[in-house]
């Protein structure tokens, strides 16, 4: 436990403009002094002085080290800090309303004083890269799927003259097809009018997204191959998919071990004579549909994988039990290959 390394723990309750952090002794537990400093190189400055004036081993326990602590995090780690990463203190029911910068700040410390598993920070400059690219291609995927929705959906409520040039189309084919339409400004029908002015944009939006999301895909592959490309040598794992699982491993030794391995730990889900387990749905949510990508593209092209899964379904097991153990076999794999990068990559699950 993080009680038994240190003397003094800090905890930092971080925001945008503003950090507050609480000094508390690992020994007695009393409260020994907070501070609250603004989120820039000056503040974390004082953050260190204030930790100065006390001496002994100390670690920091900050909550959002990804997020608004990011800046913090990376400060710390240049000086050579113990800092452990907080995802939420556990906080109990405020019946007399009790909030503020201060008591979540001592909350954390003794949050991290009394855990017994503690995770580290993500860093390195790589996985930041990735984590960005990453982000801004989930927002240009996810934005180019609703604008095509909207096209489709306008698609049925426009006039038949305009629908029936879209009838029968894909909608790749409708992109096409009303990125090229003109609207005819001397037309005295303004509802057509408009309709085809609204189609021309949605579908130029569309192509918009589309060619961003691919140039941000093509920045991902590029530093996935300059970083692990070992990864993309396995069976089912793409450039997205192994960004987001270097995003989640980010470096050697952060993970204590492949169950916990960016929460994507088995965990016990049996009931009377059923003994099983599945993955945690309460862990890294992206890892997890990674995962579950993996396991979809090797059930397909795989033939190892379609060999294990007849088997086990010879053996009673259903489908989304036979994906769950391919899940944590996935798991462990790119655990392994991540801590300990082989020499050539092997393709059977």
């Amino acid at each position: 436990m993080l009680a038994e390394l240190v003397e003094l723990i800090i905890g930092v309750d971080t925001h945008a403009d503003t950090h507050t952090a609480a000094l508390v002794a690992t020994g007695s537990g009393a409260l020994l002094a907070t501070i609250t400093v603004p989120a820039d190189a000056d503040g974390y400055a004082q953050l260190l002085e204030l930790a100065e004036t006390r001496s002994g081993l100390r670690a920091w326990a900050i909550e959002g080290a990804g997020g608004y602590g990011a800046g913090l995090t990376r400060h710390l780690a240049d000086t050579a800090e113990l800092v452990v990463e907080l995802d939420r203190p556990v906080r109990p029911a405020r019946r007399a309303g009790a909030k503020s910068d201060v008591i979540d700040a001592e909350r954390a410390a003794r949050d991290a004083l009394a855990r017994t598993k503690l995770a580290a920070p993500k860093t390195g400059p790589e996985r930041a890269a990735l984590q960005a690219l990453l982000t801004a291609r989930r927002s240009a995927v996810d934005a180019a799927t609703t604008a095509q929705r909207q096209l489709r959906a306008l698609v049925i409520t426009v006039p038949e003259p305009v629908r029936a040039r879209f009838r029968g189309h894909s909608t790749r084919e409708m992109i096409d097809i009303a990125s090229r339409v003109r609207s005819g400004a001397a037309t005295t029908d303004i509802e057509t009018f408009t309709a085809l002015s609204t189609l021309r944009t949605l579908a130029r939006r569309i192509r918009a997204l589309q060619t961003e999301a691919d140039e941000h895909e093509r920045a991902i592959r590029t530093i996935v191959r300059s970083w692990r490309p070992d990864l993309l040598e396995l069976c089912g794992v793409g450039p997205i998919v192994a960004a987001i699982v270097l995003t989640a491993w980010s470096h050697t030794g952060r993970c204590r071990s492949d169950a916990a391995f960016a929460g994507a730990a088995p965990i016990p889900a049996s009931s009377g004579k059923t003994v099983r387990y599945r993955l945690n749905r309460s862990g890294n949510r992206q890892l997890n549909r990674a995962l579950h990508t993996i396991v979809l593209s090797r059930l397909q092209y795989d033939p190892d994988t379609r060999a294990y899964a007849e088997k086990r379904r010879s053996k009673g097991k259903t489908d989304r039990e036979i994906k769950r153990c391919l899940k944590r076999y996935i798991a462990r794999q790119l655990y392994r290959q991540l801590e300990n990068p082989p020499t050539s990559a092997v393709c059977a699950a």
